[in-house]
């Protein structure tokens, strides 16, 4: 009878200690969530949420249990409080990729005067670029296994951020700044050819009106500036998209490479 009760007291203390590993891999996957591309939308439902949360915790806590179990911290609430600011920063991580892809759209819209054209039609008010750029590539994250990589990001996190712990706020700074400076500058870089395009064209169009006074080149140039646009966009749309998607799959496999 004793030889039963020690063997169930040691199922109960190894029983604890995976729940309490995957209440912290819970906590941390669902601040990742809140901020995923894609599935922390506010158009997916609260239960649709929770239900991925559980799903992804289903996966991942298995994977680090063993770690956890060993190396974890003891049951409390400031180790939870850790496990969401570490959350939040990869989450915002693969959301500044999102960010990036309407900043370029932005700059498109203004260089190619469509950013007026069915503006409030989203829930949040941006160009209709924006909202085509944001729903392709967001469509184009999932279709590459988006869900496999995060699962993948939030296991590798453990190497680097240990459960329990508070990332150190000069590193997590430093990273963020750099991480900001790569996304903006890859917004950039997608919206470059139609700055420059837009910028030609506007020099063009000076230089016809110095020489051409009596024509009303602002009534021709418009309409063949949002032409020119649409059509530009056509075709650089797909390159584009495909650029975004190679950067976000590079952060993705390596989240912390701009780390100090």
């Amino acid at each position: 009878m004793t030889g039963v009760l020690s063997e169930l007291a040691a199922l109960l203390d190894l029983a604890e200690g995976l729940l309490w590993a995957a209440a912290l891999v819970f906590v941390r996957i669902g601040a990742v969530v809140a901020l995923m591309p894609g599935f922390g939308d506010a158009a997916v439902p609260q239960r649709v949420k929770l239900g991925l949360v559980l799903a992804f915790t289903a996966i991942v806590a298995p994977i680090v249990a063993e770690d956890l179990g060993a190396n974890g911290p003891a049951p409390a609430l400031a180790p939870l409080a850790g496990e969401a600011v570490t959350g939040l920063i990869l989450g915002a991580g693969m959301r500044l990729f999102l960010l990036a892809l309407q900043t370029a759209a932005a700059i498109i819209a203004q260089a190619t005067t469509l950013s007026q054209l069915f503006a409030g039609a989203a829930p949040e008010p941006q160009p209709a670029i924006g909202n085509l750029f944001l729903i392709a590539g967001i469509a184009l994250a999932l279709g590459a296994g988006l869900h496999v990589r995060a699962a993948e990001l939030v296991v590798l996190s453990y190497s680097i951020l240990p459960a329990g712990g508070y990332p150190d706020a000069a590193v997590a700074a430093d990273w963020g700044l750099g991480l900001v400076r790569q996304t903006f500058s890859l917004a950039f870089t997608l919206a470059a050819p139609f700055v420059v395009a837009s910028m030609v064209y506007n020099l063009a169009l000076g230089a016809i009106n110095r020489a051409m006074p009596q024509l009303m080149v602002s009534m021709v140039g418009a309409p063949a500036l949002t032409l020119g646009g649409l059509a530009l966009l056509a075709v650089a749309t797909p390159i584009l998209l495909t650029v975004w998607l190679e950067a976000f799959g590079a952060y993705l496999a390596n989240p912390f490479a701009g780390q100090p």
